[in-house]
């Protein structure tokens, strides 16, 4: 078994996920922690065992004695951060969105590709069971030539805080800021829809079309430092390879679901219905023979291999890096091009 040495970059919520996941998996030791606030960094390190830790990714850089970084900063921290740990052919796995331009991510994909190191993006709701059954059954014809399908990510934070209160942790509100490198609800969650549909059916997006929404929030749309700009909810119509049609919508107002993900998707010999509430999943199809009498029966899902473990098979070449850094950018474009259609089209805001 091929030891690995991994170095967790940025120590915010989502980067403790990543640190026990991977001082779950044998083989792996988690060596260092980076961040640049100094005593959330040693928080972290104390709290996961991780022997040394460095205010900066040049002190990283460095020291070197390390194998792959697993990339957890801010969106828009995640190509200056990437690009020099592509130039010391270490391998990365990065948070999502892969940056936030098209052009960033392409850069990160190529880098990635001329290096010959692992690359891989966390597009997290792949670790979902009924997911990756539905995406096989569409793969092997159950469904038939796929024609319509209807896709929902819905949060609730701005109505109930469950999660905490966003009016005062930046964890919160940096994501409703631009000023703070946020693209709303569009970059945040907007990319795991479209990768859960456009997987799913196993098709790329031809063409599409969106609308934006940010609504009022605070005084002056602002608390303290931080400008309430980004996007806050966003509807989209999809035009896939094949002419299939469909639409996406995202969030943070849905009251009542805390993260709940929603597909339908619907070909000439059958239909699915894959949702994701509460941390479980469940995966419907309506198949022959019981398309007469419209009867949907639950199917059985196999647990899926973590992206933190995946990630390891990939380097120790026991698997694919799937999703890679190319699906991040596939996908980068196709947030661009719907951020450019809700521009030509006129941001809509509510009072």
């Amino acid at each position: 078994m091929t030891p690995v040495r991994i170095v967790v970059l940025g120590t915010g919520g989502m980067a403790q996920h990543h640190a026990r996941g991977f001082a779950e998996i044998p083989g792996v030791e988690v060596v260092a922690g980076v961040d640049t606030r100094p005593a959330q960094l040693s928080a972290f390190c104390e709290a996961h065992g991780i022997p040394n830790s460095f205010t900066s990714l040049d002190e990283a850089l460095l020291w070197g004695q390390f194998d792959a970084v697993t990339n957890v900063t801010p969106d828009a921290v995640h190509y200056p951060t990437t690009m020099p740990l592509l130039e010391r052919g270490k391998h990365v796995l990065c948070e999502k969105p892969l940056a936030t331009s098209a052009a960033d991510a392409d850069r990160m994909a190529a880098a990635a590709q001329a290096a010959g190191v692992v690359n891989m993006v966390n597009l997290s709701y792949r670790n979902v069971p009924a997911l990756q059954q539905a995406a096989r059954m569409v793969r092997s014809g159950q469904i038939g030539t796929v024609r319509h399908f209807e896709a929902s990510y819905l949060q609730s934070w701005l109505t109930q805080p469950a999660w905490g209160d966003w009016r005062t942790e930046s964890q919160w509100l940096w994501r409703l800021s631009t000023m703070h490198g946020s693209k709303g609800v569009l970059g945040d969650v907007g990319i795991h829809i479209l990768d859960f549909a456009t997987f799913i059916a196993a098709q790329n997006a031809r063409e599409v079309s969106c609308r934006l929404a940010t609504f009022e929030k605070a005084p002056e749309g602002r608390v303290g430092d931080y400008l309430l700009d980004a996007n806050d909810s966003v509807t989209m119509q999809l035009l896939l390879e094949n002419g299939t049609i469909g639409t996406v919508a995202a969030t943070r107002f849905a009251s009542g679901h805390l993260n709940d993900l929603r597909l339908r998707i619907y070909g000439d010999l059958g239909g699915l219905e894959v949702t994701f509430e509460r941390q479980q999943s469940m995966l419907r199809a309506c198949l022959a023979p019981d398309l007469q009498t419209a009867e949907w029966r639950e199917v059985d899902c196999p647990p899926v291999v973590p992206i933190y473990q995946r990630f390891i098979d990939a380097i120790r070449g026991e698997g694919p890096p799937d999703p890679d850094f190319a699906r991040g950018a596939s996908l980068q474009h196709l947030l661009d091009r719907a951020e450019d259609s809700a521009l030509q089209a006129g941001i809509s805001l509510a009072v």
